[in-house]
């Protein structure tokens, strides 16, 4: 009986498999297969769709600084996935190569489930599908693919949901779809006609569009807009798209992108009231949201409403949920400090956003930049130049023409600081060097004394942090626990302090009587010793200061060379006649090296000349016009006036370069010293000036005296001694006197 059962039930199992199947066209197939279609296999594919794309949305970061790209989706720009054909109706999938492959993504997955639906519940009889999940599925297969970055076959599966249901209800979203892979497949004007044929035309039967249909039908169009750099039409579409905000995320993001247009063309009234009606826009993400206040207070346009913009940053930094974007803030309350000539709350603001935690990289070169040039204003290069160095070695990209202009900001300071250093370090060692032997010893114990307190207060703090616990992870210690023993860090510090105070000793009774220290690693109980007495030992000080006079002449020698090239960067670089004069000033006080005498005053000279200080100037130009007559330096200061032709084009001056080089090499120097002469006055404004005063140089030393070769070479080294010629005439200049 039990048997008979189990087969009455198996068989009635089969009939009714069989009456359900996809071949033939009833009521109850037709039925069965939709809702096994759409509650099995499209309800996965459709769980895996949203999978994927909610991974994509946690692994894509915006970058606030720039203009956000209407789909926030990373694509690779050089990736080309070729279609794949088949007999199928315009889909791909019977090819049955990969048929054993396993899906390793949530796109993959959620195309096979499309596909899966397709080919074994699709009924299509007699060119009629039957099914009426089936142009889901054909969407599903769309999305997916297009996700996958296939768009070819994208477009391929919403064609097919075009051409043959043209009467669904997703036939808007599918054609929007399609749109949209156009777009990424560089067909742009494809899409936009088709959105206008869709949204403005109506090539449906349907009256109006759902709220919903018209904001992602805009908004594809405003993509295709912006891909085809016609910003002003992507506007009109992106106000469009958020006259209504159902699609709360899509709708916030274009919201942003609005207003950032208007920022970008400095319409900052039309920029404040899009960002203020999305900060109204309570069911907008907060990312979005936030960032609105922050543009709100960069695009602040008076100092009226700076001071309400700065209440509302102070209120933004309070609220505790705001601290992953205290780095901004802060950012953004030192910008509108800055702008109102508060440079004190300036600093401060700059540098609390880089104490902020987990700010970005990006923001802290931005940060660092302000920081830079803020020092470099008030003359403190050298602080200029280590928040710059910051950004170089934060910052990834290399191509950015922003990093690339720090990076040669940085470059220039590099010479500057160099110099400061070397007149820094020599000063300090001359001014000891002239000191008593008594003064001397007074001065280094004090410097002595100085370092060990500092040292037994570091050791102290670090002891602290290391035994107690305070240290804790920051340190990467043991999870074990904070207990001394337990931390190496500790250990290690503990015994470096151990061998600093009683050298190496063995592990028996009595260790610290004094005899002991003898015992077990002598030689390396003296070094440590030693080590360590050398930083505290005053002697040590005192071996070090030069006493031949020879040395100190050099030392002499090197500071007054860096103080005249200290003046020559200010005044030709920096443009910073204040520190030029003082440096300039200092070194020609400091009895120079011959050499530099004629260049100082000449460069003291124009300086006072330029910024109307006639007193001063005529004192540095009795000493040309008395000591070096015959020099270009003082029939420039007699003829001050002599008409210089208009500066020609750069192409026809190489040219003319060219020629006479080859003048050059062909041994005509006097030739070539002639014609140079007189082409010189037509080109004084030209940035080819220094390379035929060099080149005139040159051919000089080739048949007149030593002393005519230095004079010229002296003229192109002082007159153009920032450029690459300058420093060339200058190094043969050297050792042509070191001879």
């Amino acid at each position: 009986m039990k048997n008979t059962s189990k087969i009455f039930f198996f068989l009635l199992l089969v009939l009714v498999v069989f009456a359900c199947g996809p071949k033939k066209d009833t009521i109850i197939r037709r039925n069965y297969q939709a809702l096994v279609t759409k509650y099995n296999v499209l309800f996965n594919g459709k769980e895996a769709l949203n999978q994927g794309i909610e991974e994509l949305n946690e692994n894509y970061k915006d970058d606030w600084f720039e203009r956000l790209p209407i789909e926030p989706i990373a694509f690779e720009e050089d990736k080309i996935i070729a279609p794949t054909f088949s007999n199928g109706p315009g889909t791909g999938f019977n090819n049955t190569n990969n048929s054993d492959k396993k899906p390793s993504t949530p796109f993959e997955k959620a195309e096979e489930k499309a596909v899966k639906a397709i080919q074994k519940h699709g009924m299509n009889i007699n060119g009629i599908e039957r099914n009426r999940q089936i142009d889901d599925a054909y969407l599903l297969l769309g999305k997916a693919r297009y996700y996958q970055q296939r768009f070819i076959p994208a477009i391929e599966a919403f064609n097919y949901v075009i051409a043959n249901y043209p009467n669904a209800n997703l036939i808007a979203e599918t054609k929007i779809w399609r749109a949209k892979a156009n777009i990424r497949n560089d067909f742009e004007d494809t899409a936009i006609e088709s959105m206008k044929l869709l949204l403005i035309i109506k090539d449906t039967l349907e009256a109006d569009w759902s709220n919903e249909i018209k904001e992602k039908g805009y908004t594809a169009m405003a993509m295709a807009y912006v891909k085809s750099d016609s910003l002003q039409k992507a506007k009109e579409s992106l106000k469009l798209a958020t006259r209504t905000l159902d699609n709360t995320t899509q709708a916030a993001r274009n919201l942003f992108i609005l207003g950032q247009m208007y920022a970008d063309e400095n319409k900052k009234d039309s920029a404040s009231q899009v960002f203020k009606r999305l900060v109204n826009f309570k069911k907008a993400p907060y990312k979005y949201r936030i960032h609105a206040n922050i543009e709100l207070a960069r695009n602040t346009s008076n100092d009226s409403t700076s001071a309400i913009v700065l209440k509302t940053l102070d209120k933004l930094i309070k609220d505790r949920d705001n601290r992953p974007y205290l780095d901004e803030l802060y950012y953004q309350k030192a910008l509108l400090h800055e702008r109102n000539d508060s440079i004190g709350l300036a600093l401060s603001n700059y540098k609390k956003s880089l104490r902020a935690k987990d700010g970005s990289d990006k923001q802290k070169t931005f940060t660092f930049e302000k920081l830079g040039n803020l020092n470099f204003k008030d003359a403190k290069y050298q602080l200029a130049s280590a928040y710059y160095d910051s950004i170089l070695q934060i910052s990834t990209d290399s191509l950015d023409l922003r990093i690339r202009r720090i990076k040669r900001k940085h470059k220039n300071l590099a010479s500057l600081i160099n110099f400061e250093n070397i007149v820094d370090k020599n000063d300090s060692i001359i001014r000891i060097a002239s000191m008593t032997q008594e003064e001397q010893k007074q001065f280094f114990e004090g410097y002595v004394a100085k370092i060990k307190k500092a040292d037994e207060d570091a050791a102290q703090l670090r002891l602290n942090q290391l035994a107690f616990g305070n240290s804790g992870n920051s340190l990467g210690s043991s999870k074990k626990g904070s207990w001394y023993f337990y931390n190496s860090q500790s250990l290690n510090f503990g015994k470096t302090e151990f061998i600093k105070n009683w050298g190496v000793r063995k592990l028996e009774d009595n260790w610290r009587w004094s005899d002991k220290a003898t015992i077990g690693g002598v030689k390396e109980n003296v070094e440590n010793e030693n080590l360590v007495n050398a930083r505290y030992d005053v002697n040590t000080y005192l071996k070090s200061i030069p006493s031949r006079t020879s040395t100190i002449d050099t030392l002499k020698l090197d500071r007054n060379q860096a103080l005249y090239e200290l003046g020559l960067i200010y005044k030709e670089q920096f443009k910073n006649n204040d520190l030029a004069i003082k440096r300039l000033e200092r070194v020609n006080k400091l009895n120079p090296a011959k050499e530099l005498i004629l260049p100082i005053n000449w460069h003291l000279y124009q300086i006072y000349n330029n910024t109307g200080n006639k007193d001063k100037a005529a004192i540095h130009k009795k000493v040309i016009l008395e000591d070096y007559a015959e020099t270009k330096f003082a029939q420039i200061i007699n003829n001050p006036n002599a008409d210089l032709k208009e500066e020609i084009e750069v192409s026809e001056v190489e040219s003319t370069y060219k020629d006479y080089y080859y003048l050059y090499k062909d041994d005509k120097f006097e030739e070539a010293v002639t014609k140079i002469n007189e082409y010189l006055p037509s080109i004084q404004q030209s940035e080819l000036l220094p390379k035929f005063e060099l080149l005139k140089a040159l051919a000089i030393g080739k048949y007149k005296d030593k002393e005519a070769y230095k004079k010229s070479l002296e003229f192109v080294s002082v007159s153009y001694g920032n450029t690459e010629q300058g420093k060339r005439a200058k190094a043969i200049l050297d050792k042509l006197t070191s001879k």
